[in-house]
């Protein structure tokens, strides 16, 4: 760009995720509802889940519709701005509201910390870059399998899983030297047989509720593997 030439706008989406499952009579409980969610941290973070949970969705549906294999999914963190509200039908079919705050989605920590957690990622896709460390093959997998699994594609969480699961235990086996490390890998090959079995379900049909809770708790364990050796790695 030359010296002194205006930066180039940048497009943005504004998108509203409407809660039409639970209409308000009048504005009144709408606004007892509003300040009563906002007065409460874990509500406001549970509504915000709901909106991207049903943004993602229907990035994915799209994605699939598309035949896009590079689709992603989103985070609050990486919106311009969140706004938390009501309004008329016709209102926020508009993307307007009658009353709504904006949610600051990175409250709690502080900037030393949300300046670490940033760099973090950072200095490690450096090191990729520049070839001082090779990114192993479980981790993409286990990303994707968690993305399913928090987007409710149970089926396809567990088949996930399944691979991510059986690339860690060849490539993470000795990894780092830690008591911990060496419990969570052993516990793993111990509950390996459920994994293919989660995986068996997901191919007849639709995840029960305890083999989804399973799966869950096994990409937990896979997950704390990768944070572990992350961390003491350096």
């Amino acid at each position: 760009m030359e010296s002194g030439a205006e930066p180039t706008t940048l497009p943005l989406t504004r998108v509203t995720a409407i809660r039409a499952f639970a209409p308000f009579e009048d504005e009144s409980p709408a606004r007892e509802w509003l300040e009563r969610t906002l007065a409460d941290e874990e509500a406001t973070d549970a509504v915000v889940g709901e909106g991207m949970a049903l943004l993602n969705r229907a990035l994915h549906a799209q994605a699939i519709a598309a035949e896009d294999p590079l689709q992603t999914q989103l985070a609050a963190e990486w919106a311009a701005v969140v706004r938390l509200g009501y309004g008329s039908g016709d209102q926020v079919a508009d993307g307007d509201f009658t009353a709504a705050r904006e949610i600051d989605v990175r409250a709690g920590a502080s900037s030393r910390q949300q300046r670490e957690r940033d760099l973090r990622p950072q200095e490690r896709m450096a090191a990729v870059l520049r070839g001082r460390e090779n990114l192993d093959v479980c981790e993409p997998l286990l990303l994707r399998a968690r993305a399913d699994l928090d987007g409710g594609r149970t089926r396809e969480a567990a088949l996930q899983l399944r691979i991510g699961f059986e690339a860690l235990l060849a490539e993470l086996g000795g990894a780092v030297d830690d008591p911990g490390h060496d419990e969570d890998m052993a516990t793993l090959q111990e509950r390996r047989g459920e994994v293919g079995e989660a995986a068996n379900e997901a191919l007849r049909g639709d995840l029960s509720a305890e083999t989804t809770a399973r799966v869950g708790e096994l990409l937990g364990i896979c997950e704390r593997v990768l944070r572990r050796r992350r961390v003491l790695r350096g």
